[in-house]
């Protein structure tokens, strides 16, 4: 087990994988008959997982089609998830049916940075102010020490932040078709380098908690972060009544006491019945960061009763997906998303949409579920 708390990024052959995995098995005294069998190139896993010893199947499958209008995607789509949750697919499913029996849906992004947030320490307040205004009076050099790290990232801004002798700096870059995490990272540090040498401000992480990265964050939920994400549908009073088995007003009722109110008195951030959930079967099944579900559980979802009608829409300040590089480089999970036309250069932005549309297709159906007192009856059927 010589290997066991490296970081080696060598060793994928099958053979490799094979030595690799026999150890593990002689040191936990656990057959790994099923983690053997897959169809993937070790090698194809070379820059995503360290010490391979094979893979982990989950099942997969699909919802839809389900109608969009976007400013990104436009038309039908099939939805590749990946679960182990019975109902989840079924209660998407019935989502996105009723969702095109009122047209379909509408998406829109509205903002797409990628953040890193270093924090430097600094002498006093005369140093820190010093510090803002040489970043001030210099961004084409700082602009030029991003460029010397990426071809397709670029600078948006420097936000700052002082805080006695630390200083927060929060970048906003735009990274293109890739989520833009590691990206982000090393032209961070490239800038931070840059301050250093020329103010004598010293970077003590190149993540200061305030980008925020994997965790639950009121600047995320307030100023975004990765893509801003809107998607909406109406749904007409015949449709919610005899597919839904309910109304407009119980489902705007439902939704008020339990995503707004309720979520209000747990201090959670974000307000929706559970978003998470289908981002995370998306995301694992198209090859995202599984850890940025966490941006997705800061959804808001909203509904309004017009004239009998139902309104529901969802707002997705931290939609952090990609659709080149990290993930998305596995053969199944490029499989995953060529079934939505989302693989490759100029389609980030399109998944996102797509992302925000299974939301609100989930968040329908939850919510008519509960309104109808069904949620428990659907469960017990399907999820068992």
């Amino acid at each position: 087990m010589a290997e066991q708390n490296g970081l080696k990024n060598r060793g994928y052959s099958r053979s490799d994988v094979e030595e690799r995995r026999a150890a593990a098995e002689a040191f936990t005294g656990t057959r790994l008959e099923k983690i053997s069998e897959y169809t993937i190139d070790p090698e194809a896993s070379s820059k995503n997982i360290e010490n391979m010893i094979g893979t982990v199947q989950i099942p997969l499958g699909y919802a839809g089609p389900v109608r969009i209008a976007g400013g990104h995607a436009d038309g039908e789509f099939l939805i590749p998830l990946a679960t182990t949750e019975g109902a989840l697919v079924a209660s998407i499913s019935r989502g996105m049916s009723v969702i095109n029996s009122g047209g379909g849906a509408r998406a829109a992004v509205y903002a797409d940075y990628m953040t890193r947030a270093p924090v430097l320490r600094v002498n006093d307040i005369d140093h820190c102010n010093k510090v803002i205004d040489w970043i001030d009076s210099n961004m084409d050099r700082i602009e030029a020490a991003v460029a010397g790290t990426t071809s397709h990232g670029k600078l948006h801004r420097i936000d700052k932040y002082p805080n006695g002798r630390s200083l927060f700096l929060r970048c906003l870059y735009e990274t293109g078709d890739a989520m833009g995490m590691n990206m982000a990272t090393i032209a961070t540090e490239a800038i931070c380098r840059l301050i250093e040498k020329e103010t004598g401000a010293v970077m003590v992480s190149v993540s200061g908690n305030m980008c925020s990265d994997k965790k639950p964050a009121a600047i995320n939920m307030i100023q975004g972060r990765g893509k801003t994400v809107v998607a909406e549908a109406r749904i007409p009073k015949d449709v919610v009544e005899s597919r839904l088995h309910t109304t407009a007003a119980a489902i705007t009722d439902t939704n008020c006491r339990k995503n707004l109110v309720g979520s209000s008195m747990a201090g959670t951030l974000g307000a929706n019945a559970h978003a998470a959930n289908m981002v995370a079967a998306l995301y694992i099944a198209t090859g995202q960061d599984p850890a940025q579900v966490v941006g997705g559980s800061m959804t808001i979802t909203t509904c309004e009763d017009l004239d009998g009608d139902l309104y529901i829409c969802v707002r997705m300040p931290a939609v952090e997906v990609g659709t080149v590089g990290g993930g998305t480089r596995l053969p199944c999970q490029q499989e995953a998303l060529r079934m939505m036309d989302c693989l490759g250069e100029g389609k980030a932005p399109k998944l996102a949409e797509i992302v925000a549309t299974t939301v609100l297709a989930g968040e329908l159906s939850t919510l008519a579920a509960q309104a109808a007192g069904q949620l428990g009856s659907a469960h017990a059927a399907l999820g068992r």
